[in-house]
Formats: C-alpha cells, structure tokens, sequence
C-alpha cells in the first residue's frame, strides 16, 4: 500500500460532494497499472475512460467512495487541498522505497542520453527527477533519502510554480536500486520509466 499512497501524493485527490460523500481517486494514462492499483486496493468500482485534448489522449480514473479509507489519506497528511499541503507520512523505512517508487511514478522523471561538452566530445549521463508545488514536501524527500546514502540532491524551483529535485548519475543508481531491487516490484511499477535506467545500464556497459 506503500506504493499506491505514494501514487495518491502525487496524481490523487479527494472530493466531498454536497451529499457529504467522500471520494478518493486517481487519474493517470496507464490502465495497466490502474487496475493492479485497484487490485491492491481491494476495490469493486470501475476504471472509467475519459477522453482529452479533443479526443487526442485517453487517461482511465478509479473513483472510490469511502469514508474510511479518506479518513485513513488525511490521517496521513492529505486532504482535498493536498496540492497546498503535501506531506510525507511516517511510513516504516522498510516501505518507503515503495512509496518513494509511486510517488516518483506519477511526478517523477529519468532521463537517460549523451550529454556534450565540446566538440566531439560527449558523455553518457542518466539524471531523475522528482517534482511538486511543495517544496516543503521535496525536502523532506530529499532529507530521508539521505538516510538510506542516497545523497546530493539538488532542490530548485523550475520556471513555473514547482520545484524540483534532481539527481545525477551516481545518485540515480543508487535511487534505481532503492525503488527496485530487493523489492516486490512484479506488479507496481511503470515499465517505460524503469526501463530508462535498465537502458543506461546497457549502454555504459
């Protein structure tokens, strides 16, 4: 579950209708992974389509009404203004690689090229980066994250309203090992952004 609070920090919301019922839902592109989403959730309900940019790009929503379960998200640190109050729950050191893997699945980035310095000359390079309006909330990523030795992050507000948190090659590694090896990753994760780092990998080999 670890993984799917992460998620929620970072593509989830709450709402709370004029009936008083309670919702949490997430809305993101990738059906696959939506629906182990529901799966470890537990939930019944069903993974509406919705269509966007004139029909251009589809993105899948899982809406769940429960009281219970948006009590337990606010216990946590979020509400239905969580974009201005994000928080890092207390979540045992063994889970928070997944948590750390879902957040950086729905707000994060891995970018994976050659980087020119002059000329001809040129470097394979691998950076990731995670981002938010918060940036309370990034630095306390940034600081647990230094607990596990993964270190040097640089916390930067971009050119709109968000900031965000960058790491370089050694530190990628050491991020890519923390949110997928050793851990139960055969169900929760996005394909295309694990698979930038396992391409890198190949290519300095």
């Amino acid at each position: 579950m670890a993984y799917v609070v992460g998620f929620f920090a970072a593509d989830g919301y709450m709402t709370v209708n004029k009936r008083g019922g309670q919702y949490w839902s997430i809305d993101i592109g990738d059906k696959t992974l939506l629906n182990k989403i529901k799966t470890i959730t537990q939930s019944e309900h069903t993974i509406s389509v919705r269509k966007r940019g004139g029909g251009k790009y589809t993105t899948y929503r899982l809406q769940v009404g429960s009281i219970e379960m948006c009590n337990d998200l606010r216990k946590l640190g979020y509400n239905e203004r969580k974009t201005n109050s994000l928080s890092v729950p207390n979540v045992p050191k063994k889970y928070f690689p997944d948590f750390v893997r879902g957040y950086f699945d729905g707000d994060g980035n891995v970018w994976s090229g050659f980087m020119y310095k002059s000329g001809e000359t040129h470097t394979l390079a691998i950076q990731t980066v995670f981002t938010s309006c918060s940036e309370k909330f990034l630095e306390k990523i940034r600081v647990r994250l230094e607990t596990f030795d993964i270190k040097r992050g640089v916390l930067k507000q971009g050119k709109g309203n968000y900031y965000r948190l960058t790491y370089s090659v050694l530190s990628s590694l050491k991020l890519y090992d923390f949110m997928y090896n050793g851990r139960d990753t055969s169900s929760l994760f996005l394909k295309r952004k694990k698979d930038v780092f396992e391409k890198y990998e190949k290519m300095r080999l």
